[in-house]
């Protein structure tokens, strides 16, 4: 099954980092994404520019409003994603944690099932399961 990873982390607390803070973290990344590229479970990854770069669109009673920024304020921001495909969510897990935070430490991932068109459609969607969690 496909997991995406999506990246959170502080801007802010990105930015006061010093290059060479940040190089350290993108080459810890980048070997955990080799590592899953050698072992066959890598799909692909991407870095999001800075929230200051969004655009929203919402509708709201046949009205579109396109506004410059995020869809929301928050303390943590999506910085990226990665996705992988795991034989569960145990191993989806396993990778997770190999991930180094963004930010310096700071941030979280979650990790989310990709599903289908089918399932949105109303078919059954697959269970979901981890040993460690539930």
């Amino acid at each position: 099954m496909r997991y995406m990873f999506l990246i959170y982390g502080d801007e802010r607390a990105r930015e006061a980092m010093s290059p060479e803070e940040r190089h350290h973290n993108m080459t810890k990344a980048q070997a955990m994404m080799d590592e899953a590229n050698r072992q066959g479970v890598f799909v692909g990854a991407d870095p999001l520019r800075p929230t200051n770069t969004a655009t929203t669109i919402r509708k709201h009673d046949g009205r579109v409003m396109i506004t410059d920024g995020p869809f929301a304020e928050t303390k943590e921001q999506l910085a990226g994603y990665i996705i992988l495909d795991c034989k569960d969510l145990d191993e989806a897990l396993e990778w997770a944690t190999k991930f180094p935070g963004p930010c310096g430490g700071a941030g979280c991932v979650e990790i989310r099932p990709i599903g289908t068109f089918a399932e949105i459609a109303g078919e059954k969607t697959p269970e979901v399961t981890s040993k460690a969690h539930g």
